[in-house]
C-alpha cells in the first residue's frame, strides 16, 4: 500500500464529510491508500458520520475508544494500524489541506526524508493567544531538541513507515514526534510549508494551557530521551555529589575540633555547629537520590514500556 492517513478526531461531527471529500478529491492520483480514523471518545455524532463514510469510502478503517484519551493514543492506535510505506497525519479540524500531500509523499520518496513536517507559515488563529505563544514554544523547542523546524506542533506530517513503526507516542509526546523520530535514530528531518484553513465548524479543543503543557513535556521528553533508559546516571550523580558534600563538611568540622582540642585552644562542640546539620541533611539526600536512581534503574529494566487503550468498536 501507498499511503496510510491517520487522522484523530474529537466532536467533528459536522467536518469529517467535507473532509473525506476534500481527501478523495485531492488524491485522485494515487489509487492504494486508506484512511484510519480514529474516534477519541467523541460525545457528539461523529462516529456515526464514521460509520455512514466507511459505507461510502471502502478505503476507510476506524477506530474508536470508550473514553478521550488525547490525540498521542489516537496516533499511537492509528500508527500501529497504518499498512503504507508513507503515513501521513492530519486533524480532522479542515484546518490540514490534504492537497499538500502528494508533494510532501515526494519529498520522502525522492529527497530522501525520513520525516516531513508542515509549516504553518501563515496562521488564520488569534494572534495573542496562538500565534505569539507558538512562536516562543517553538524557539524553545528548536533550542532543547537541535531540530530546526518552525512549526514542530503541526499537525500535518508525513513519515516512512519505518518511523511511526519504531517510535512510541504516548501521554502528550504528540508534540514531539520529530524529536522521538530522532532519537529513535531517523535523524533526516525536512519541513514544507503548508496553507493553513481557518476553522469552518466548532471550536479549539486546545486552549492557551496547551503552552504551559507543552513547555513541561518538553522538559519531561528531554529527560525521558536522555535519562529514561538510565535514571541511575542522573540520580546517582546527583546522590554521590550530594553525599561527598556533607560527608566532606562533617569531616572538616571534626578535624577542626580535634586540631583545637589537640593545640589546647577553645573549641566548639561539633554538635554545637548549624553547619554539622546541614551536612547531615547533605548525607541523607545524597543516600536517598542514590537509591531513588537505583529504584528507577530496576523498574525501567523490568517495564515493558506498553500503553493499553480500551477500544470500543472497529471497523
Amino acid at each position: 500500500m501507498d499511503l496510510s492517513i491517520v487522522i484523530s478526531l474529537y466532536n467533528e461531527e459536522e467536518s469529517l464529510r467535507p473532509l473525506m471529500e476534500w481527501i478523495d478529491r485531492s488524491l485522485s492520483s494515487i489509487k492504494d491508500y486508506e484512511v484510519i480514523m480514529v474516534d477519541d471518545g467523541s460525545t457528539d455524532g461523529s462516529w456515526n458520520v464514521v460509520r455512514e463514510l466507511a459505507g461510502m469510502y471502502p478505503r476507510i478503517h476506524a477506530i474508536r475508544f470508550r473514553r478521550n484519551y488525547g490525540k498521542s493514543a489516537a496516533l499511537y492506535c492509528g500508527f500501529e494500524a497504518a499498512q503504507g510505506d508513507i503515513v501521513v497525519t492530519m486533524d480532522a479540524d479542515l484546518q490540514d489541506s490534504p492537497e499538500e500531500i502528494p508533494q510532501m509523499m515526494r519529498m520522502i520518496r525522492e529527497d530522501g526524508y525520513d520525516l516531513v513536517s508542515g509549516w504553518k507559515k501563515k496562521r488564520y488563529d488569534n494572534v495573542a493567544t496562538k500565534n505569539i505563544p507558538s512562536k516562543l514554544y517553538n524557539a524553545t523547542a528548536r533550542k532543547v531538541t537541535g531540530i530546526k523546524l518552525h512549526d514542530m506542533n503541526c499537525g500535518l506530517k508525513a513519515y516512512r513507515k519505518e518511523v511511526v513503526k519504531n517510535i512510541e507516542v504516548y501521554g502528550e509526546m504528540h508534540r514531539f514526534i520529530p524529536y522521538l523520530a530522532k532519537n529513535a535514530g531517523f535523524s533526516n528531518i525536512g519541513e514544507k510549508v503548508v496553507k493553513h484553513q481557518a476553522r469552518k465548524f466548532g471550536k479549539s479543543k486546545f486552549g492557551a494551557s496547551r503552552f504551559i503543557h507543552g513547555f513541561l513535556d518538553l522538559i519531561s521528553i528531554w529527560f525521558l530521551q536522555v535519562f529514561g533508559k538510565k535514571p541511575m546516571h542522573l540520580f546517582g550523580a546527583m546522590g554521590t555529589f550530594t553525599f561527598l558534600v556533607g560527608a566532606v563538611i562533617t569531616l572538616v568540622l571534626i578535624i577542626e575540633k580535634l586540631t583545637a582540642q589537640a593545640h589546647g585552644e577553645a573549641f566548639r562542640a561539633v554538635t554545637d555547629q548549624p553547619l554539622f546539620y546541614l551536612s547531615l541533611v547533605a548525607l541523607i539526600v545524597g543516600i536517598q537520590l542514590f537509591l531513588t536512581g537505583f529504584v528507577a534503574e530496576m523498574i525501567t529494566r523490568n517495564s515493558d514500556g506498553r500503553n493499553r487503550y480500551n477500544i470500543k468498536e472497529r471497523i
